[in-house]
């Protein structure tokens, strides 16, 4: 049987703050099911809910070196819905944190973290074939892999698998880190195998040394190779694109079933679409919209400049003032783009709901509510609201980017296809003129109910990309990549 860890900083439910989260908490149930034997290991963040620490019970302590330290190392172990989860134990680093990132000294937290994740394999007698490393925080994984435990034999077979969720972060460092925290020669920084602008990257060491990259999405995987998307390393990704691909995500259908979920006013499924409208009407009433009959945006989303809010700022009000729409917006982020839809909704008090908080239910409720769903990202690794928007049939409105240009087609009136609406250049009368096209076929009921059934039926679960996983870490133990 395959044995594969996953190396990662949070899933769900323990702790989430992103994607990441998610991928990490759904992804193995599925290579289960496909007779991987995956298993998981994290931090033992101080922000993991109680529920889940009682339940965890000490299999071994260690230590483990960080340059000259030595640290305490508890391995506590769970299994939750059929996957063995383990956790890394140390107050310091991970236990006695209000949080699980931002910290001063995170260079000193995964350079532990990563350590014990290789130090630990031997004590618990669990052999892995995969390594798969999940972005900078578990980068140094393949590059002390490869530079110190490469000749003992436990470790020799050991392929890595480095994800890239977001290449934007990095983990970047001062070079006195080096010595004093990696515990690595100065040689591994002066040849450029960690080194960038003068600081240590523990991404670029990742993306040198592990056997394959993947992305989360193909188009992701082709635009981080040029200078705009690259952030720095593009040249590196070129040097390695023949070990570079791209797999795009998937969500949780268990999680995300509007014939299920608990939340909704009414279910209904790709056979009942029209059940939709019910929950329309009672996600208007929650949030004080009076009209049923004109067209519902939904934003969720964490109000930051990627995400395109800077081409919603250019247009929100002569959007608002030019057609007859309702905007309902769930999320936080920067001030400048709370305070725009709050003063929206102010001026709009009828046709802007400004929910500047999260609330996950709440966010059910706009998918199963909205007609359309906009996400208009500078760039997208992958991306899931597009998904679970689909999902629930809320037409998507979304740049042609990475994971959002490789999951929603503009649908084509002559021959039918398509799951909501795209534009290309990055440009607020663009996007504008979209959303424009996508209201006009909102009043085309025959053709609005064809795309929003055309949406419904895509199959987004993570079937089809664990199985593409699968293929991948057959051939890296076949050396075949």
């Amino acid at each position: 049987m395959l044995k594969v860890l996953f190396a990662a900083a949070e899933a769900v439910p323990f702790v989430k703050t992103g994607g990441l989260g998610d991928v990490i908490g759904t992804l193995p149930r599925e290579l289960k099911k496909q007779g991987v034997d995956v298993r998981v290991i994290l931090p033992k963040h101080g922000v993991i809910p109680e529920k889940y620490k009682r339940q965890m019970v000490l299999k071994q302590t260690l230590e483990v070196a960080v340059s000259w330290r030595k640290q305490y190392c508890g391995i506590e172990e769970l299994e939750y819905e059929g996957i063995t989860c383990y956790f890394v134990d140390n107050q310091y680093y991970f236990g006695s944190r209000p949080a699980a990132y931002g910290h001063h000294d995170e260079a000193e937290c995964y350079t532990y973290f990563c350590r014990a994740v290789l130090e630990c394999l031997p004590v618990l007698g669990f052999q892995p074939d995969i390594l798969h490393c999940h972005d900078w925080h578990t980068a140094l994984i393949p590059v002390f892999l490869q530079a110190q435990y490469r000749l003992n034999p436990f470790y020799q077979q050991m392929k890595t698998l480095f994800t890239i969720h977001n290449l934007r972060y990095q983990g970047r460092f001062a070079k006195e880190i080096v010595p004093d925290i990696l515990g690595l020669d100065w040689e591994y920084f002066n040849n450029g195998s960690i080194e960038y602008h003068d600081s240590v990257n523990f991404m670029k060491g990742g993306l040198l040394f592990a056997d394959l990259i993947s992305t989360v999405s193909r188009s992701y995987a082709e635009e981080i190779q040029y200078p705009f998307f690259g952030e720095g390393l593009d040249g590196l990704l070129r040097h390695r694109r023949k070990q570079l691909i791209g797999i795009i995500n998937g969500i949780d259908y268990n999680e995300y079933d509007p014939a299920a979920d608990a939340v909704l006013h009414t279910h209904y499924d790709a056979n009942s679409p029209e059940l939709k409208q019910k929950n329309k009407r009672s996600l208007q009433e929650k949030l004080g919209l009076p009209r049923v009959d004109i067209p519902v945006i939904g934003i969720v989303s964490r109000l930051v400049g990627p995400k395109g809010f800077d081409l919603v700022a250019n247009i929100l009000f002569e959007l608002l003032g030019s057609e007859d729409i309702q905007l309902v917006v769930l999320g936080t982020g920067e001030g400048k783009y709370e305070e725009l839809f709050r003063h929206a909704a102010w001026r709009y008090p009828d046709r802007v709901s400004a929910n500047i908080f999260f609330d996950d239910a709440l966010a059910h409720q706009i998918y199963a509510g909205a007609d359309l769903f906009l996400m208009p990202s500078l760039f997208e690794p992958c991306g899931i609201g597009q998904l679970i928007a689909m999902r629930y049939g809320a037409l998507p409105v979304v740049r042609e980017t990475g994971g959002l240009k490789d999951t929603v087609q503009s649908f084509n009136r002559i021959t039918g296809q398509g799951t909501g609406f795209t534009f290309d250049n990055y440009n607020a009368h663009d996007m504008l003129f979209t959303i424009r096209r996508a209201i006009r076929y909102y009043y085309d009921k025959e053709n609005w109910l064809k795309i929003v059934r055309n949406a419904m039926a895509k199959d987004f679960s993570w079937h089809a990309s664990a199985q593409a996983y699968l293929d991948v870490y057959q051939k890296l133990v076949n050396h075949e990549l």
